[in-house]
């Protein structure tokens, strides 16, 4: 019986001290792991790159530059810090005609042979309510670089069995002529055969980067 009382004591004691041991602990807390990454990569297949511009005042022609690459980062859920940047081969341009497409190369435009390349760099990119942001950031076309602003909306992010997915659309109007683009050919009635004013729409959907 004695050695029975002695034994319960011992563990008694053992448990007190073990359980002041857990009190005195530090406790130790885990960051949130984010629910998506922060780095993103361009699903170019799932992209495109248009613009619309009107033809004798009446119409529009419509196009797109079928080569481009893009970069996206951002740290926060909301996207209110990304950093955006794309380049478009000039060489890609394509408005279904062949002879328009290499008046648009050459110097009357863009001088593909000169400035291979438009370039876009955000400077901010502004939630506004709802799934609305405002991308503020720098264009070059040809050797002018100018600040340009376009209104986007974000389609929402969704999860798949190869990682997460973000789409948005962004769109802007451009003057052409503040760009270097400065052909220009009257109609008998005095309007421009070709608009001054440039609509741009970007569809862009992104793929979550891989983990090294």
């Amino acid at each position: 019986m004695k050695k029975l009382v002695l034994s319960a004591a011992l563990l008694a004691a053992s448990g007190l001290v073990l359980t002041a041991f857990k009190k005195s602990a530090p406790e130790t807390s885990v960051a949130p792991t984010p629910a998506y990454a922060t780095k993103w990569v361009l699903d170019k297949s799932h992209s495109n790159i248009r613009f619309t511009v009107t033809h004798m005042v009446v119409s529009e022609v419509e196009g797109s530059f079928k080569t481009f690459d893009g970069t996206f980062d951002a740290s926060k859920p909301d996207f209110s810090d990304a950093k955006i940047g794309f380049t478009i081969d000039v060489n890609s341009i394509n408005t279904d005609n062949e002879g328009r497409d290499k008046h648009l190369k050459g110097d009357d435009f863009f001088n593909a042979a000169q400035f291979p390349q438009i370039k876009f760099e955000s400077t901010a990119f502004k939630p506004v309510g709802g799934n609305k942001y405002k991308l503020e950031g720098n264009l070059t076309v040809r050797d002018i670089t100018k600040p340009v602003v376009f209104d986007v909306t974000y389609g929402g992010t969704a999860a798949s069995s190869r990682g997460a997915k973000a789409g948005f659309k962004a769109k802007t109007t451009i003057d052409r002529f503040a760009f270097g683009l400065k052909w220009n050919r009257m109609t008998e009635a005095g309007g421009l055969a070709v608009g001054k004013d440039v609509e741009v729409t970007v569809n862009i959907e992104l793929n979550e980067a891989k983990q090294q």
